[in-house]
C-alpha cells in the first residue's frame, strides 16, 4: 500500500456537502490513517483506558456529521480538537453529582422543571425518527448501535453478547453512524435561513 502525501490530503473536497461513498472514501482516505495517533492520545488522556475505542467512536460520528456539511480542512487538526472537546465533555460530566447524591428534591424547595406539551411533541417526533432510522440499518449494525448507544455497553460487552470480535462491532459502529447520519440529516425538518 502506497502512502498518500499529506498535501494531497490537504485539498480533496473543500467547501462542499459530500454523499454517502464520497464520505466513506474521505473517511478511508483522511480519518483512519490519523487512527494510531488518536488513539495514543486517547490512551494516555483517559482515566480508564479501557473508554478509549469508546471516544474514538463518538470523535468519528462528529467528525463525519461535520465533514457531510463541509469537510474540515486541515483534517488532523480539526479531529483532534472533536477529540480534546470530548474528553473536557467527559471531565464535566464526571464532575457533576449524581441526582442519587442529593437529597429529596421537595426536601430542598426546588421546582421540577416539566417541558411544556411543544417540547414533549417535538421530543416524541424526534424519537419517531431515530426509530425509523435505526429500522433501516442492517439487522447486526442495528444491534451493534443499540447495544452502544442506549444500553451504552462497551466494545468488549457487544462483542461478547454478539459473539463477534472486538474489530467487528466497531466496523459495525461506524457503518451504523454513517447510516444513521445520513438518514437523520436526510430526514431533519428543513429550517430557515434568515437572509
Amino acid at each position: 500500500m502506497t502512502d498518500t502525501p499529506d498535501s494531497s490530503r490537504e485539498t480533496t473536497h473543500t467547501g462542499a456537502s459530500m454523499s454517502t461513498s464520497g464520505l466513506e472514501d474521505w473517511f478511508v482516505r483522511e480519518i483512519l490513517p490519523l487512527e494510531p495517533a488518536l488513539m495514543q492520545f486517547l490512551r494516555r488522556s483517559l482515566r480508564n483506558k479501557d473508554d478509549a475505542d469508546d471516544v474514538c467512536q463518538d470523535v468519528y460520528a462528529l467528525v463525519c456529521e461535520a465533514a457531510q456539511k463541509n469537510p474540515p480542512q486541515p483534517v488532523k487538526p480539526f479531529v483532534f480538537t472533536v477529540a480534546r472537546n470530548l474528553l473536557i465533555n467527559r471531565v464535566r460530566r464526571d464532575q457533576i453529582v449524581s441526582i442519587e447524591a442529593v437529597a429529596d428534591l421537595d426536601a430542598l424547595g426546588i421546582a421540577v422543571y416539566e417541558p411544556g406539551p411543544d417540547r414533549s411533541v417535538m421530543a416524541r417526533q424526534d424519537l419517531h425518527r431515530l426509530q425509523g432510522a435505526l429500522d433501516r440499518l442492517p439487522p447486526r449494525c442495528r444491534e451493534a448501535v443499540v447495544y452502544r448507544k442506549i444500553e451504552g455497553l462497551s466494545y468488549r460487552e457487544i462483542a461478547t453478547r454478539m459473539g463477534i470480535g472486538e474489530d467487528t462491532v466497531s466496523e459495525y459502529l461506524t457503518r451504523g453512524m454513517f447510516v444513521l447520519a445520513d438518514v437523520l440529516n436526510a430526514d431533519a425538518p428543513a429550517q430557515g435561513n434568515p437572509a
